[in-house]
């Protein structure tokens, strides 16, 4: 399968998500990914785990608009373009409410949504939502079990650890099953989405560190439960920008590349133009070849 394109809306303007997303479609990208927080607390208690002195990439008051809202946005201007977070942070929210506005998504913009999740590493936005931070790993692997159940339609029960509910239905349903993507960088992460996952979403990194995640996942899918179903693997790379670097990450094994295009042509990012002229540049240079 030939490599997709993705493009990483985050710490976009909010007035340029739609136009951002429009050009994208248009441009013939697979899909955009939407990234996840509620608050930034001016005194942040937990390091960030993806620098090396635990001090986010962000600054203060940088927007983030709540993911699903901005999904259903996006999908209403786009035609074929996928919305997937990348990623949500699914055991600080309460299922139910998950399933509800994901599923809901889904069923407007014709099975067009994928639900990457993470558990997450800042312990005051879980706090703040009132859902505990402790074994939230465990808690997201059941919670996975119930967005599924959820979404299959019909009367459904579950009794589990964490959650546990009689018969009852949610509708609507989407027609196709939604694919849910595992964040993560730690082997209980790794673990959990050759596991549960119809997929795994990367963070930044080399085509060398990719290669060895790559084989690790698969030598954890092939002796889990879920062998045999696709699997997507979404990743976002610091050293490949040309053909031949991009088909390197095509032979390992990757589904689709998460970037933001605009950036090789020295796009000021401030400049909505700038940014759309860089997407259909990148559909000229690659996407059309590859």
């Amino acid at each position: 399968m030939p490599l997709r394109f993705v493009t990483s809306l985050a710490f976009q303007p909010p007035a340029h998500l739609a136009p951002l997303a429009k050009a994208a479609d248009e441009a013939g990208f697979d899909a955009v990914t939407l990234s996840d927080h509620v608050i930034h607390p001016e005194k942040l208690e937990t390091p960030y785990p993806y620098t090396e002195d635990g001090t986010p990439r962000w600054e203060p008051f940088t927007d983030w608009p709540d993911p699903w809202v901005t999904a259903g946005a996006l999908l209403a201007v786009t035609e074929r373009l996928r919305v997937i977070t990348s990623i949500f942070v699914l055991p600080m929210r309460n299922p139910f409410l998950v399933a509800k506005a994901v599923g809901t998504a889904a069923v407007l913009s014709g099975d067009r949504v994928s639900l990457g999740v993470g558990a997450g590493w800042m312990a005051d936005e879980f706090s703040l939502m009132e859902q505990p931070f402790a074994r939230r790993g465990r808690r997201m692997d059941e919670m996975i079990e119930v967005l599924r159940l959820l979404w299959k339609g019909g009367w459904v029960e579950h009794h589990g650890e964490f959650y546990d509910f009689p018969r009852l239905e949610m509708s609507p349903v989407p027609e196709e099953e939604i694919p849910i993507l595992v964040g993560g960088l730690s082997k209980p992460a790794l673990e959990r989405a050759a596991r549960t996952g119809d997929g795994w979403i990367s963070d930044l990194h080399s085509t060398e560190e990719l290669a060895s995640l790559v084989s690790t996942l698969g030598e954890l899918r092939a002796a889990g439960p879920r062998a045999d179903r696709p699997f997507q693997v979404v990743v976002s790379c610091n050293d490949a920008f040309d053909l031949d670097g991009y088909r390197r990450l095509q032979d390992l094994g990757i589904t689709h590349l998460n970037t933001m295009p605009w950036v090789f042509y020295g796009a000021d990012p401030h400049s909505l133009q700038e940014k759309r002229d860089g997407l259909r540049r990148f559909a000229d240079d690659i996407l059309q070849r590859i």
